[in-house]
Formats: C-alpha cells, sequence, structure tokens
C-alpha cells in the first residue's frame, strides 16, 4: 500500500491518519456489514482533526493500487 505521507498542497503530514481512517472505515464496513457514508467519513475525517479539504482530498482520493500490481512485477 502507498501512502501519501504528505498532503501535496500544504504539507501537512497524513500519512499517520490515513491508517487510522482505514482503520475506522473498516470497523464500519465489518461491524454494520457496509459500506460507510459520508456522514461517517466526515465524522472520522473530522476526529482525526483533517479540516483542510486538501487534506481530506489526499486521504478520501488515494487508491490502493498495489494489489492489482503486484502480479506484474
Amino acid at each position: 500500500m502507498i501512502i501519501p505521507v504528505r498532503c501535496f498542497s500544504c504539507g501537512r503530514v497524513i500519512g499517520s491518519d490515513y491508517v487510522r481512517f482505514s482503520n475506522k472505515v473498516e470497523e464500519i464496513r465489518k461491524s454494520k456489514n457496509r459500506e460507510a457514508n459520508s456522514e461517517e467519513i466526515s465524522g472520522i475525517l473530522d476526529d482525526l482533526n483533517v479540516t483542510r479539504y486538501c487534506c481530506r482530498r489526499m486521504i478520501l482520493s488515494n487508491a490502493e493500487l498495489l494489489e492489482e500490481i503486484l502480479p506484474f512485477d
């Protein structure tokens, strides 16, 4: 999994926030057997103190493509 360490726009460290964000979203998937809705995602980002829209964009738009790329190595 390739995680951006810093926000490309403001330079804030978001690597650790991404790990905590993905863990909380995974908890929702397992406990409620559904995907997290927009209010839950917004609440998770607020709890992680990710307030700038550029940092939120970095976390939300990250695509985990490593598993798809590994077979071609």
